[in-house]
């Protein structure tokens, strides 16, 4: 099994979410725990690659296309940790663009 670990700001995303969102988002979390890796053959989970000069690569994503949510996160996968980077709305790439940041402030 994976662990998860969340950055400090992300914990801030997920506390800022509606109560019931936030329960659909910490249930989908906890249901790709099981196999975090791409979306293949029944994994979840979406690799992301550089954007608008952003590097992302090695970044994977979860699309919670009914709420407009993602989940943006990284995997050790010879630790088995799963690092969660951001949760937020997907408005105009903001989320992505922040998930850059992070990762770079965080060194991931």
């Amino acid at each position: 099994m994976w662990k998860i670990e969340f950055l400090p700001e992300a914990l801030s995303d997920l506390a800022r979410i509606d109560r019931a969102v936030r329960a659909r988002v910490t249930k989908g979390i906890n249901k790709f725990v099981q196999n975090p890796v791409a979306k293949f053959k029944g994994r979840y989970g979406k690799p992301l690659r550089n954007q608008k000069g952003k590097d992302l690569s090695g970044l994977y994503k979860i699309k919670f296309r009914d709420i407009g949510i993602r989940v943006v996160y990284s995997l050790k996968e010879k630790d088995g940790i799963i690092t969660i980077i951001i949760v937020g709305a997907r408005a105009n790439d903001e989320v992505y663009d922040e998930a850059y940041k992070r990762r770079i402030k965080h060194d991931i």
